[in-house]
């Protein structure tokens, strides 16, 4: 989930089936007994046939979007039976990658036309799924490994690897994050929820995101991520507040929407602090240390 990768966007675009007719020579015309000639009769049995091809095509196209679960059931009950206090069990899953494999293969169905008419909470709480699924389905292919960052050969491997199916398109968690989710729903708390299977992101929940309750999900992320101490706190002695490098990654995201991280941090840090910091006159910000060894249950 960083944005320090550079280079090409990552992404493959879906040839769209080409319904229109191969041109074929047509023999010399001539009046039929009907009055058309030969080749206005074929004319017309290839637009016919063209237009059944495309009411299929836009039939099958409503039937995904229509069957596709916006409460992310199947997913929640993946989260809910591998993640306990943001640990994955990850030799549990890898044993049995059926539903997650499933729920991702139902996210690659939803045409991209159908998405777009989703509400924006459910259109956000859905990418936030699809990264964080796409996040653990990546693991689970290397599994057992130390860290995210121990795939490939070269730094970032694991966020430039095309492999991300959505929307008629196959996209890197890279791609999925800075060119789409950060810049189409500029929502900064979805630094809350986005998972890189790495114990200094914040936690992963023991549940799928959903449109309805997104809001919620979100804040709640926000305080229990400011909750951890290790990682952001707030020291009233020296009117220091100690930051995870997240906030220096997406600095840009946070002074936006608040004029400055410190700004936007303060709501959501446990509220002695929140109070601490608000009687400071000057607040220095620094970075703690990132972890990115995996956040796997076996690893306590």
């Amino acid at each position: 989930m960083h944005d320090r990768l550079s280079g090409n966007d990552e992404v493959i675009q879906h040839p769209m089936c080409d319904l229109t007719p191969t041109a074929i020579p047509h023999p010399m015309e001539y009046p039929g007994r009907n009055g058309f000639s030969r080749r206005t009769m074929n004319n017309s049995k290839i637009n016919f046939a063209r237009f059944a091809l495309m009411l299929i095509f836009a039939v099958r196209i409503a039937s995904a979007a229509e069957d596709f679960d916006a409460s992310h059931a199947r997913y929640d009950a993946v989260l809910k039976q591998t993640v306990k206090n943001a640990r994955v069990d990850y030799a549990a899953l890898k044993a049995h990658p059926e539903e997650l494999n499933g729920y991702l293969d139902e996210l690659a169905k939803v045409p991209a036309a159908a998405f777009k008419k989703w509400p924006e909470a459910d259109r956000l709480a859905c990418l936030i799924n699809l990264y964080n699924a796409a996040t653990l389905q990546l693991i689970l292919e290397h599994y057992p490994l130390r860290s995210i960052r121990s795939i490939g050969t070269l730094p970032g491997a694991a966020w430039r690897e095309v492999r991300v199916r959505f929307g008629g398109q196959i996209l890197s968690l890279d791609h999925l994050e800075n060119k789409i989710i950060r810049v189409e729903y500029r929502e900064p708390r979805i630094h809350f929820a986005l998972v890189c299977a790495a114990l200094g992101c914040p936690p992963l929940r023991s549940e799928a995101y959903v449109g309805a309750r997104l809001g919620r999900q979100l804040d709640d992320q926000a305080r229990q991520f400011l909750g951890e101490s290790a990682k952001n706190h707030f020291e009233a002695a020296t009117s220091t507040l100690f930051l995870s490098p997240i906030f220096q990654w997406y600095d840009e995201d946070f002074t936006k929407s608040a004029g400055s991280v410190a700004a936007y941090v303060k709501p959501y840090l446990p509220k002695a602090q929140s109070e601490a910091m608000a009687a400071s006159r000057q607040v220095t910000v620094r970075f703690t240390k990132y972890d990115w060894a995996l956040n796997d249950s076996a690893s306590r």
